[in-house]
């Protein structure tokens, strides 16, 4: 490796799992080209020339088809000092990057010190191209024989389940899905590790805190002494930073594909987020089974091209997406009469438990976790469960107690008398914020108002804390913002304010209160509720001082049962039984 960092080379990331660009370990070089997507159109064909590419059209310079031709270019020239190296055949990809200058290449590794090598290499020689094919081919020798003479250095940190492993992502419902798969297979009487965007679990019990949705959480969890399957929760930022945990799993789940952290890590679109999120469908084995959300298109389109067998979920029985799925031998979770069932062609349905039974429906009533409680049947049928087993899983997992900050429900009850609904969730995007109020309007009883508290995250573009401004004035009665002073991630609590502010004057909403923490919006908004009114706050980082302080006016989750009444008076629609 060279002493002095090539101009050229912005970022070496060795990754130590299947990724977004391999299903195996990968190195990710990210090189600033300006200086070939800047030359003269015949300057880049005697480049092309020199590497014996033939026929080339270089297209303008500093244009998007000279980026293209590019990729062209460096692809030869990482194969060339890889053939030098000795390696034969290297798979190369190379992609855009962020900038008609910037581009991506990545490559599979087996030697960390000679996959370094090898993008120190290749920066030389991207810094040497303006200078002419001499040049540039001078560097390619020189950089040939340093990587033939580098020392192997040390192979990936891959590790290779000897136990069942559920991997578990989507943009929305990840954490709920996790949860309840291990619960279910808890209370089977396995013993389950879990990692998650809130920590490490064995058999429920907090083993170390943090976000370990990334592959150090798989790590730990395979580690726990006892454990005998593993849930890991699986967040875009680990797969893009250092790969996905694990090999291969036997079961992958995705809950959705929706607008959350765009613009992030060169992922801009919803398409280019749902290819990340499929990486854990690749490495499903064989013999296991992929999980996916059939009324999501993106999440529904992972089935193609991987080697698992499919089982989708959806809420509609007659859905195309599912009809598909059973004409070519899966599976389908869905809601049939009031029941979760399992569908299979050429069989009867399979009912499994009325989803008015699982408590974090909230009585049917949270579409969200309707298709979270569809996912979960089908991941632990998939494991080998019996319905007996899943159904008493999902009955007994409870909203406050087993899952604390995703659609928890209090009743408050109120100085002025009477009582308030609480809803605690994250709901930390769009779709997190539309699934709150469809519960807030699902509790809400004839006459009773809204009262929201919004905020999220800073590592969030513009247009959504635009978005979910407008989205909170035009859903409540009363909106006021809730700051998370330690999630600010670069931005300052009053750009994020007046974004929101500027959302919420969309929908005729001038003027709106802003506090510094969950816990003050909080108990400014039950100090206006009065009796039947539901409150709401998207709660990040006071999750816990947040439930203290519901506990300490007198609050309390509510049961199931309680749940259901609110309903029923909120006007809401019994499901019935098959008969």
């Amino acid at each position: 490796m060279t002493s002095e960092r090539p101009r050229s080379l912005v970022e070496v990331r060795l990754l130590d799992g299947p990724n977004l660009y391999f299903p195996r370990p990968a190195a990710k070089v990210t090189l600033d080209c300006a200086g070939l997507v800047d030359l003269p159109v015949g300057a880049a064909r005697e480049l092309a020339d020199a590497l014996g590419l033939g026929t080339t059209r270089p297209g303008p310079p500093s244009s998007v088809f000279r980026q293209r031709f590019a990729i062209r270019l460096l692809t030869r020239v990482v194969r060339r000092l890889a053939h030098a190296a000795g390696v034969a055949r290297l798979a190369v990809r190379c992609r855009p990057g962020s900038s008609t200058n910037e581009i991506v290449v990545a490559y599979p590794w087996h030697n960390s010190t000679r996959a370094e090598a090898l993008a120190y290499g290749l920066g030389t020689v991207v810094d040497d191209l303006p200078r002419g094919a001499n040049p540039m081919l001078a560097a390619l020798t020189d950089a040939a024989a340093t990587l033939a003479a580098t020392e192997p250095g040390s192979p990936p940190r891959l590790l290779r389940p000897s136990i069942p492993v559920v991997a578990v992502t989507g943009t929305n419902g990840k954490t709920t899905t996790a949860r309840m798969i291990a619960f279910v297979a808890q209370r089977a009487g396995w013993s389950v590790g879990w990692s998650s965007t809130d920590g490490v679990y064995l058999n429920g019990v907090l083993v170390e805190a943090g976000d370990y949705s990334g592959p150090s959480g798989a790590g730990q969890v395979l580690e726990l002494p006892g454990v005998q399957v593993a849930v890991t929760e699986t967040a875009r930022g680990g797969i893009l930073r250092r790969g996905v945990g694990v090999a291969y799993n036997d079961v992958s789940v995705v809950t959705n594909i929706s607008a959350d952290h765009l613009g992030l890590g060169g992922i801009d679109t919803l398409d280019q987020l749902a290819e990340v999120k499929a990486v854990i469908t690749k490495i499903t084995k064989p013999t296991g089974v992929c999980v996916l959300n059939a009324d999501d298109p993106r999440t529904f389109a992972m089935r193609l091209g991987i080697r698992a067998r499919i089982w989708v979920f959806s809420i509609d029985p007659s859905s195309p997406s599912g009809r598909v799925v059973l004409d070519a031998g899966g599976r389908v979770t869905t809601v049939l009469g009031g029941w979760v069932a399992v569908l299979e062609d050429g069989q009867d349905p399979l009912p499994i438990v009325p989803v008015v039974d699982v408590p974090m429906t909230l009585a049917g009533l949270s579409r969200v976790n309707v298709e979270n409680t569809l996912a979960v049947t089908s991941a632990t049928l998939a494991l080998g469960f019996t319905p007996e087993q899943v159904a008493t899983g999902l009955r007994e997992f409870a909203p406050a107690e087993n899952n604390p900050g995703r659609m928890n429900v209090w009743t408050v009850p109120l100085p002025s008398g009477g009582t308030a609904s609480v809803v605690i969730d994250l709901a930390h995007n769009e779709a997190g914020l539309a699934a709150l109020l469809e519960i807030m309007r699902g509790l809400r009883p004839p006459g009773g108002r809204l009262l929201l508290g919004v905020g999220t995250a800073g590592d969030r573009g513009d247009d959504i804390f635009v978005r979910l401004g407008e989205m909170a004035a035009m859903g409540s009665d009363v909106v006021e913002i809730v700051h998370k002073t330690g999630y600010l991630r670069g931005r300052s609590a009053a750009q994020l304010g007046e974004l929101i502010k500027a959302g919420a004057a969309h929908a005729g909403r001038n003027s709106m209160p802003e506090h510094d923490t969950e816990v003050a919006g909080l108990a400014s908004l039950v100090d206006q509720a009065t009796d039947g009114d539901v409150v709401a706050v998207m709660t990040h980082q006071d999750r816990d001082q947040v439930d203290a302080w519901l506990d300490e006016h007198g609050a309390t989750p509510d049961t199931a049962e309680q749940l259901r009444a609110k309903v029923r008076r909120a006007g809401a629609a019994e499901s019935s039984e098959p008969g």
